[in-house]
């Protein structure tokens, strides 16, 4: 127990260690935004410490936190029940190559619908509710995670398979301890993209169905002509998402790849 729960700690304190790249990253995007800013003015793009000043000052700001809460809410609603739907769906046509060469078309056509059009659909069919938005990231999301579940099933060892059944492992055993293993190296990718993917449509969803939240917040300031106001309502959007990712997704993945840890040869850094 003791050595488990130090073993946690100790993948938590290099994952928290690990930011210092993703800081560098940042640092570099702001530098080229301040590059940006001296170029073309305040009018075309705000200075990043302004803009960063504008979000203090929103979030505190009541009324700013419940429009954030809403988008994120409505975000990940839809997000989990893609998941849900899409990550069985999957994992049951991963099993079935037979299932997987019928569905792939289909996963094209869907993908090849542009996220714009679901929303268009999802007004006509349920008017400007959260329906609307939460439709609009299930079918924008779903084939996304659907297509890296089946694959991780798909492209399993059938060697470790084999084995395990031969060692009595049934059909569940052998799922949970094979396929499920193998299936994370290719299912938290796609669940990462496609929470990226809700953020991205819930936004533009809200903007075009006048359903508050921050899409409705960035119509407000696109009247204004208020560009440091739009910014930073974009900035916390993306606040919203780097915290669902890193506080929800990254530490569950880190859960069930501990073998990859275990894998790495003594002393041997990647």
């Amino acid at each position: 127990m003791i050595t488990a729960t130090l073993d946690r700690f100790g993948r938590f304190g290099k994952f928290i260690w690990s930011g210092w790249a993703g800081l560098a990253g940042l640092s570099l995007l702001a530098a080229l935004w301040q590059m940006g800013h001296d170029i073309y003015g305040d009018f075309i793009l705000p200075a990043p410490l302004a803009t960063f000043s504008t979000v203090i000052s929103l979030l505190q700001d009541p009324e700013a936190i419940e429009i954030s809460l809403k988008t994120a809410g409505r975000a990940l609603k839809g997000f989990f029940l893609a998941a849900l739907i899409g990550g069985t769906a999957g994992v049951i046509a991963g099993y079935s190559l037979a299932t997987l060469r019928v569905v792939r078309p289909v996963l094209t056509v869907v993908l090849g619908v542009p996220p714009i059009a679901w929303v268009v659909l999802a007004m006509i069919w349920f008017g400007s509710t959260d329906g609307t938005i939460v439709t609009t990231v299930i079918v924008a999301s779903m084939p996304i995670i659907f297509a890296g579940a089946a694959e991780g099933i798909a492209t399993r060892d059938r060697g470790l398979d084999d084995m395990a059944r031969a060692f009595g492992a049934g059909p569940i055993m052998r799922v949970w301890t094979i396929g499920l293993r193998h299936l994370s190296a290719h299912f938290f990718p796609a669940l990462i993209l496609a929470v990226g993917m809700a953020f991205k449509v819930a936004v533009m969803a809200e903007l075009l169905t006048s359903t508050g939240g921050i899409g409705g917040a960035l119509a407000h300031a696109r009247s204004n002509l208020d560009m440091t106001v739009a910014l930073a309502w974009i900035l916390i959007a993306i606040i919203a998402l780097i915290i669902v990712e890193y506080a929800m997704i990254h530490p569950v993945r880190a859960e069930l790849e501990r073998w990859r840890e275990a894998a790495k040869p003594w002393g041997v850094k990647r």
